[in-house]
């Protein structure tokens, strides 16, 4: 698939991806090295992304009791997603993001209904996920597709706000 409509412009797919590809580590590494440099305030070095990449591995992110998605928008690597079982019925959402120049585009949409599915596909009834009080368009967009603050489910060292969203 070209990732093209019939009027010529790139649109969006998403597909499984093994989180272990290159591919996969080089959207995880732009994510992590947006969000970390939000987080310290400046770009990080190298060393720190090295160090956040290897301190929140995304290993979890593969079959049996997860998914890693991939988006492309058109023929280029826009951004991801993943899903882990946290118990039989209750999926987290991680890892979502959408690469900074193709925002406002409808990838985040496109990879939220995708990851949602996935979940779905994992026998999830609900999803939840963490983020930070500072990524201010991301609680947006999740209060807009429908997710709920709940209070804490884990004490993940850079989680501030938590939701859910019943899938069923």
């Amino acid at each position: 698939m070209t990732g093209e409509c019939v009027t010529g412009r790139p649109t969006w797919t998403v597909r499984a991806a093994p989180v272990t590809s290159p591919e996969a580590a080089a959207i995880l590494r732009a994510y992590l090295d947006e969000v970390a440099s939000r987080w310290y305030g400046r770009p990080v070095t190298g060393e720190e992304l090295d160090r956040a990449v290897a301190e929140d591995p995304s290993d979890d992110l593969a079959p049996p009791a997860g998914a890693f998605l991939l988006a492309r928008f058109g023929d280029e690597p826009g951004g991801c997603a993943g899903v882990r079982l946290l118990s039989a019925d209750t999926a987290e959402l991680k890892r979502m993001y959408v690469r900074p120049g193709l925002r406002g585009s409808g990838g985040s949409g496109v990879l939220l209904a995708a990851a949602e599915a996935a979940a779905r596909g994992l026998g999830a009834r609900r999803i939840r996920l963490d983020t930070r009080l500072d990524l201010v368009e991301a609680i947006a967009f999740y209060r807009r597709s429908g997710f709920a603050e709940i209070p804490a489910y884990n004490e993940g060292p850079y989680s501030q706000i938590w939701f859910e969203k019943r899938l069923d």
